[in-house]
């Protein structure tokens, strides 16, 4: 046994683990429409796509507004925002800082209007689905899993894979944001070549 291997350090299934350690996601913004026609954004980091298909889903809880505009409209946005944006996506999760429901003032986020559903992106953004609700699946604790279809998307062209540019030089160019939970953030710049084995297929 080696001696990295005597130092791991066991953690109790039955509490929490995610705030023992930090872990990488991807960072989103999610907006949804309210009952009065407001729009509403949040940021959440529990998102992925579901499967190679054009899915997509991410962990709300019934207790957020995001939660209950999906439930009722059947509908939302996703905006993956650049590094430089860290500011705005932060004043997105102002509404969790309030103690009542009042929405925070979202007018000094510059905003673009959605082209097939009701909903808004972020604009200092470089991905951005609509999506329709397909499912919503609770009891995951507190938290629910919403699943999505997505129907129309946008990308900054900078950020497109283009076979004639060096995959490495781009995102060191134009690079990603990532969440480091719980409570960092990191902008990644400098990336590596994956060592897949021969013949490997996705």
């Amino acid at each position: 046994m080696s001696e990295t291997d005597n130092e791991r350090t066991a953690l109790d299934p039955e509490k929490p683990l995610w705030d023992k350690i930090f872990t990488v996601h991807p960072l989103v913004v999610i907006g949804t429409v309210e009952e009065d026609g407001n729009h509403d954004l949040a940021p959440k980091h529990m998102a992925f796509p579901l499967g190679w298909d054009n899915y997509f889903g991410f962990v709300c809880t019934p207790r957020h507004g995001t939660y209950q505009n999906i439930k009722r409209t059947g509908e939302f946005t996703v905006s993956y925002p650049k590094p430089d944006n860290v500011l705005f996506t932060s004043l997105t999760a102002t509404m969790r800082c309030g103690d009542d429901d009042t929405l925070p003032d979202l007018s000094p986020i510059p905003t673009f209007s959605a082209t097939k559903i009701e909903g808004s992106f972020i604009q200092k953004a470089y991905l951005f689905f609509e999506c329709e609700k397909i499912q919503i699946i609770d009891n995951f604790g507190e938290n629910s899993l919403i699943l999505g279809k997505i129907i129309a998307a946008q990308a900054q062209k900078e950020y497109l894979r283009n076979a004639s540019h060096d995959e490495n030089d781009q995102l060191y160019q134009h690079p990603l944001l990532a969440y480091i939970a719980p409570g960092r953030f990191a902008e990644i710049k400098e990336t590596h070549a994956f060592p897949f084995p021969e013949k490997f297929k996705k």
